[in-house]
């Protein structure tokens, strides 16, 4: 494929997630740009999802209820946020209409697997994004209906990369605008070149932050610098399209691994949409919450008494947080990363590695204390600002031990930032 212009880029983009992403194509004259929805998608994916509850409404209201779902859905976004209504529904006359089916942790039960199949997954090109004016998306990402990420695409082809793509977030799109607000509509915002990605989860203006979001050069090795190896595809970002955005995996994301950092102090009712505000995978601190929070995301109206069922579920996402590999990035390396917040993390990511369990089982000491090569399915790199342990300046590299002696060129992590 030509890669000579920024339509041949964005062609290719759409194709991927459309033939090999489980994708569909949006039709952009269904956008509301007002609401920041697709009420007709949101309506198509309700009748087709719950359709006796969706019949007895409609026996209700007749044909305003379209009008006046997407009015309510629209205001409990902005009340409660994308993440609580995709996870939890909303409320309509006193109903609870679900917006989104995740994927069950086993396929017994054939209604619920069948109910996570009616997800539609859409891209739509050249989009609206603001409630005036004629300024518009290359992409924008949505689930039945609700707009979950947005992405500006640029190509050097043309003389931009995605540093233009920052550049227009932070110059052209206005925050405040419905499809920008902060945890009510899109939850993330990507920067995509055919080289690399970047991304951010709340838009400031100026102040907008936005993080790498690559594989590295040459992921799995010590050497691994910035940016993203070759694909086949011949555009480097051709793996962010093929896998990341992957319709299964996506989901789960959605359904299990994204959450709203709160800063003390913020009141609850608010759900963190004060300054401090961010969306995050999880960080060493945050990780007992977290866990907690899988609690609230199976339905536990208390997490200190939650139902058998929403333990169930529960428990079944720790057993496939515990199936996975990590790796576990520790800023300022020291011995006050032990204690009880990591022996809990080592608890719950070693259930798999036959080191601990889920029922409390105490880890062998070495497992509690050390913060390298502990567990089968974790590795610990440690970032550290100051000197070493006893010494008046940073040690030389042929100081640093094993993977650490190349820390200098691993520095996809942070690119013009911090350094180990």
């Amino acid at each position: 494929m030509s890669q000579t212009n920024e339509h041949a880029f964005e062609s290719y983009c759409e194709q991927m997630l459309l033939t090999q992403g489980g994708w569909e194509r949006g039709n952009l004259a269904e956008w509301d740009r007002h609401l920041a929805l697709f009420p007709a998608r949101v309506c198509a994916f309700l009748e087709d999802s719950q359709p006796v509850l969706w019949q007895k409404l409609h026996d209700l209201h007749g044909d305003a209820l379209g009008t006046r779902v997407a009015a309510a859905l629209a205001k409990e976004l902005d009340l409660k946020g994308m993440l609580h209504v995709l996870r939890r529904g909303f409320k309509f006359h006193g109903k609870t209409l679900r917006m989104a089916y995740f994927k069950p942790a086993h396929g017994l039960n054939a209604t619920v697997v069948e109910l996570f199949g009616k997800n539609p997954l859409t891209v739509t090109r050249q989009v609206p994004c603001h409630a005036k004016g004629g300024e518009t998306l290359d992409m924008l990402l949505a689930l039945n209906g609700l707009p979950i990420g947005s992405c500006e695409l640029k190509n050097p082809g043309t003389g931009q990369t995605w540093r233009h793509a920052v550049k227009q977030y932070r110059e052209d799109r206005d925050p405040n605008a419905p499809l920008f607000q902060c945890k009510a509509r899109a939850l993330v915002h990507f920067a995509v070149d055919p080289d690399e990605v970047h991304m951010t989860t709340r838009l400031l203006g100026e102040r907008t932050r936005f993080l790498p979001f690559n594989r590295g050069s040459d992921p799995g090795t010590i050497r691994c610098g910035a940016g993203n190896p070759a694909h086949p595809s011949g555009y480097r970002t051709g793996h962010f399209w093929e896998e990341v955005l992957a319709r299964e995996g996506l989901l789960e994301i959605l359904g299990s691994f994204m959450f709203i950092e709160r800063k003390d102090g913020e009141a609850g009712g608010r759900q963190g949409q004060g300054p401090g505000t961010k969306i995050v995978i999880t960080t060493l601190q945050m990780f007992p919450f977290v866990l907690r929070g899988l609690l609230r995301a199976a339905g536990a109206a208390s997490v200190d008494a939650p139902s058998a069922s929403a333990r169930e579920q529960a428990d079944a996402w720790k057993a496939q947080i515990a199936g996975r590999r990590y790796a576990i990035i520790v800023d300022e390396a020291h011995s006050s990363q032990t204690g009880e917040t990591a022996r809990e993390m080592k608890a719950i990511l070693g259930a798999g590695s036959g080191l601990s369990d889920l029922e409390g089982e105490a880890l062998p000491a070495a497992a509690e204390d050390e913060p390298d090569g502990t567990l089968a399915n974790d590795r610990h790199d440690g970032l550290v600002a100051g000197p070493m342990p006893g010494q008046d300046a940073p040690a030389p590299a042929s100081d640093w031990q094993d993977g650490y002696e190349h820390a200098a060129e691993r520095r996809s992590l942070v690119p013009g930032g911090l350094r180990p």
